[in-house]
């Protein structure tokens, strides 16, 4: 079936238009009904260029919806609200990264997604708490801590990571070899902090 470029036309002879009484070529594609289970492409009304701009002026999406489900996907949200499986935080199969593997260095989507601090913020509050110098929050940042840590927390995680991001434990991959040596160089430096002595 050849597609037209510019209209949205398929022509092909063998397709009439299903308005009926007309007899005029099906050459343009029209939402199916919804008492069909559509819900996006799929089956489809074939029609005639005039009947198709009539049903187009006509058509309404949200019919038969009540007004909870109108407002629901209406949202700006609408469609975001479930995860794909490789994003859940236990994500990761057949190779696909997970979401908590993504770095984010600006904190631009976690931040705004989940209206949480940002990771400068949280960085500067850990310095300010006296505890840990700069260095040492980005390092707990790294890591994924808080200034609530403690030693054993610090090596729990740092062990955590480490068999995480391995090349070993990734069959041998090494893309995640310069998160590695972040965790390993965060891990040495707070280990030797006066906060986990």
């Amino acid at each position: 079936m050849k597609q037209s470029r510019f209209h949205g036309r398929y022509e092909d002879g063998s397709r009439l238009c299903e308005k009926p009484g007309c007899r005029e070529a099906g050459e343009f594609r029209a939402p199916g009904t919804r008492g069909h289970g559509f819900d996006g492409p799929g089956v489809w009304r074939w029609m005639c260029l005039e009947h198709v701009r009539e049903f187009n002026a006509g058509y309404d999406w949200f019919e038969g919806m009540s007004a909870e489900e109108i407002f629901a996907a209406q949202s700006p949200a609408s469609g975001w609200r479930t995860e794909s499986p490789s994003f859940r935080p236990t994500g990761g199969v057949d190779g696909m990264p997970r979401w908590a593997d993504f770095e984010d260095p600006l904190d631009a989507i976690s931040s705004r997604a989940n209206g949480i601090k940002s990771k400068a913020r949280r960085e500067a509050e850990m310095a300010m708490d006296g505890r840990f110098s700069r260095e040492e929050a980005q390092a707990l940042e790294v890591l994924g801590l808080g200034i609530g840590a403690d030693r054993a927390r610090l090596r729990r995680r740092y062990s955590e990571l480490v068999r995480r991001y391995h090349p070993d434990r990734n069959g041998g991959d090494r893309k995640f070899e310069k998160r590695l040596t972040k965790v390993v160089e965060a891990y040495q430096l707070l280990r030797k902090s006066r906060a986990f002595a």
